[in-house]
This record gives C-alpha cells, sequence and structure tokens, in this order.
C-alpha cells in the first residue's frame, strides 16, 4: 500500500490542474484517471467538446506549464461578445473596454487535458494511476488533527481501492465529474433539477474567416450561440455552434443527416452566420446539479463533482479553475503559518471560499436563462430595454457593464 499527502480522483482538465498545484506546494500526490488524453496531430479535426477559457483561467494555466503548449497546438483567442434578442436591442462587450487584448480563448477541452498531463508526467512529485478506476473509500476515524502545532498525525488518512492497487493519503480531490464516485462514496448529497432542455454542439465550416467574436441570440425555446474555432478550411473558418432547445426537437436535429442539419442551422440562425458546412454533432440534456457540502472530513470536490451550471455564459470549467486557485490558496497559506494544512478546519476555509460565489454564478445564469425564455409581452419589452441600456446608457455601459465584463474574465 502506497501513500501519498493527496490523491487527486479524476485526470481531466480541473483534476490535473489541482494535482500540479499541490506538486507545486511541494505534496507528494498521486492522479488517478480511467482514459488518458489521446495525442494530439495538428491534421486531426477539431473536437466537439470545447471551452471558453476567461483571462483569469489562462493565467492559471500559464503558471502550471500548460498554457504555452495550448497555444502551440491550437486555441482561438475571442475580443468581442455579442448579446440579443432583438437586433435592436444588440450589445456588445469588447476586451478594449476593460483594457485587455482579449476576453479568452475557445480551446478544446482535450487539448488541454493533454498539455496538463505533459506537465504532470514532467514532475517527480506526482505519480499517475492510469488506467484505474476507484472502488471504495474509506476515512479513518481518528482522522481529525486537533492541534495546530503542525505536527504530522498518523492516524489522518483515506484509504482508497482502485481497481488493482490501494492508496493511502492525507486529503483525497474528487474532480471526477457530474457523477462523481467520491462524492457517493463519501455519502454527500445534490440538490439541483433538470432544465427540461437540451443542447446541441454543431461543429462548422463557416464562409467567412475566422472571427474575433463570440455571439448569443436569445429566442423563448433557448438561445443559439456561435463560437469561433481555430485554423481556415477551404470554405474559410471555422466555428462551434451550440443550439438549446426542447428535448423532443433537439432529439430530431440529433436525427438528421449533415446536409439537413446544415439547412436547419441556416433557417434558424441569424444571418451574420454566413453560409455553413456542417462537420459532426452531439447533444446533451440540461442539468444544473449543486453538492450538498463540498467537504466531508479529508475529502474535498472540485469542478462539477460539487458543481454543475447552465452552460448559457460558458462559465462551467471556469468555476472549476477557480476551485483549484482557491484549495491551493487554502493549503499554502496553513503550510505557511505553520499549520497541519490537512487538519479539517484547514480544509473547511476551501468552501467557505468557493461556495457562495459558485452558489451566485449558479443563480445568476438561471436568472438569466428563465428571464430570456419568458413569453410574456412585458417581460420581453423589458429585457430588450435592458439590453439596450447597456450600450446606450453612459453610466451603465462605462461602469455596471465592465465591472461585469472583468468579473467573468476572472480580473
Amino acid at each position: 500500500m502506497e501513500h501519498f499527502d493527496c490523491v487527486v480522483i479524476g485526470g481531466g482538465m480541473v483534476g490535473a490542474t489541482s494535482a500540479l498545484t499541490l506538486a507545486q506546494l511541494g505534496l507528494q500526490v498521486a492522479l488517478v484517471e480511467k482514459h488518458p488524453p489521446a495525442e494530439f496531430r495538428a491534421e486531426q479535426p477539431l473536437d466537439l467538446r470545447v471551452s471558453a477559457i476567461s483571462l483569469a483561467s489562462q493565467n492559471l494555466l500559464k503558471q502550471v506549464g500548460a498554457w504555452q503548449q495550448v497555444e502551440q497546438w491550437r486555441a482561438c483567442p475571442y475580443k468581442r461578445l455579442g448579446v440579443w434578442e432583438h437586433d435592436s436591442a444588440y450589445t456588445e462587450f469588447n476586451a478594449q473596454d476593460i483594457e485587455q487584448a482579449h476576453l479568452g480563448h475557445i480551446v478544446e477541452n482535450r487539448l488541454i487535458q493533454l498539455a496538463l498531463w505533459q506537465q504532470v508526467n514532467a514532475m517527480t512529485n506526482i505519480r499517475t494511476f492510469c488506467p484505474e478506476s476507484l472502488l471504495s473509500l474509506e476515512q479513518n476515524d481518528n482522522s481529525t488533527c486537533a492541534a495546530y502545532d503542525g505536527a504530522i498525525n498518523p492516524n489522518a488518512k483515506v484509504t482508497l481501492t482502485l481497481t488493482n492497487t490501494r492508496l493511502t493519503a492525507k486529503l483525497v480531490i474528487g474532480a471526477d465529474g457530474a457523477k462523481s464516485k467520491v462524492r457517493s462514496m463519501s455519502a454527500i448529497g445534490m440538490t439541483g433539477w433538470d432544465y427540461q432542455q437540451s443542447a446541441m454542439l454543431i461543429n462548422v465550416e463557416t464562409s467567412l474567416p475566422q472571427q474575433d467574436i463570440t455571439w448569443q441570440q436569445f429566442f423563448p425555446t433557448g438561445p443559439v450561440a456561435f463560437l469561433p474555432l481555430p485554423g481556415q478550411s477551404q470554405l474559410g473558418g471555422y466555428a462551434s455552434l451550440v443550439w438549446y432547445h426542447q428535448r423532443d426537437e433537439i432529439t430530431r436535429l440529433a436525427a438528421l443527416s449533415n446536409n439537413q442539419l446544415q439547412h436547419e442551422v441556416l433557417k434558424k440562425f441569424p444571418n451574420r452566420l454566413g453560409n455553413i458546412k456542417v462537420l459532426a454533432k452531439a447533444k446533451f440534456s440540461l442539468t444544473r446539479r449543486h453538492a450538498n457540502r463540498y467537504q466531508h472530513k479529508q475529502v474535498l470536490l472540485l469542478g462539477d463533482a460539487a458543481h454543475t451550471i447552465n452552460p448559457m455564459a460558458g462559465q462551467g470549467v471556469n468555476l472549476g479553475f477557480k476551485d483549484v486557485l482557491a484549495l491551493q490558496h487554502v493549503i499554502a497559506e496553513a503550510i505557511g503559518n505553520g499549520e497541519v494544512w490537512y487538519n479539517e478546519k484547514v480544509l473547511a476555509r476551501y468552501e467557505k471560499a468557493r461556495r457562495n460565489e459558485n452558489l451566485l454564478m449558479m443563480s445568476t445564469m438561471d436568472a438569466l436563462y428563465a428571464g430570456f425564455s419568458h413569453r410574456s409581452p412585458l417581460v420581453k419589452a423589458a429585457r430588450n430595454i435592458a439590453l439596450l441600456a447597456v450600450n446606450k446608457v453612459p453610466f451603465v455601459n462605462s461602469t455596471i457593464k465592465n465591472k461585469a465584463l472583468a468579473y467573468a474574465c476572472g480580473i
């Protein structure tokens, strides 16, 4: 049986980043993952699963040495964000307004994970267990460290049984996604609901060259969105489209051929999209989930294991990266102060730092989602007036709008 300071279950974007940040503090870390990321080749088609990486997330990826590789492979910066329901109330957010070169990058999830794994494999104090799966998790009843004198309590441990081995750790991090085994094995409940809608991801070639804007138009049935992707195609450029609608309609659309879907997109998306050719598609249900707590003794939940959010504003993985930064800060501060960093009371500071902010972002997205799907003419008029005010009223434009944009970027 091998012992580690920390075992991270889940080697995706959030899990791999948390392993790196804790290893940078000098801890001995194990990273457990079922499937390693596939290698990158320049001729590979663009993946369907992409993320809008904020400036704050980009800085974290730089900190752990992964962003430099992502940029060498492929990433698409965007400088503007357009939002509207009616054309007369079009509102645009611009990186120049907050004195930044860009608002973020659209990047394939797999490439971020692969770049992180390259850094993981280069660290001497991270051990990967892959392919491996978590079978059981047991916490020692005597694991609590009562003292704050910096002494190591040998009884403070969590025992994990994997498919092929057993490990013990002072801290276990569940970064294993929305269906987290760590969460269920720690008897942490969830609250939330289904939105009774689905979303469709569609990778397309577009007649327009690579753009520096991502946009979203709202309809009562849900928004349609455009995310620019890197590269030049024979038609012009590439893009990822997101189409929100009722489940039955998304199921119907997913069953169409690419050519049939292309015609549906051109009928329903705004003219600014231009001509397109559908390359690939996939669908997923929209759900909101929030763990009743992020901590059980010496087990912590990060990212989707703790919270899943309406993807409308692309904040999901960015919230997960904020979790990572908060945990690194809590443990670094405890080590610096001579505290037992894996004491339950120390670890509780992580949830205190993150829970309310995550809940605020989740509730804000729900309010926007509900507000734009409301069919009342009065509500529709009110939301278009509000969007118009964001652009036309000087105080709102220069103060509230820019503060909201800076917050979304994490700066």
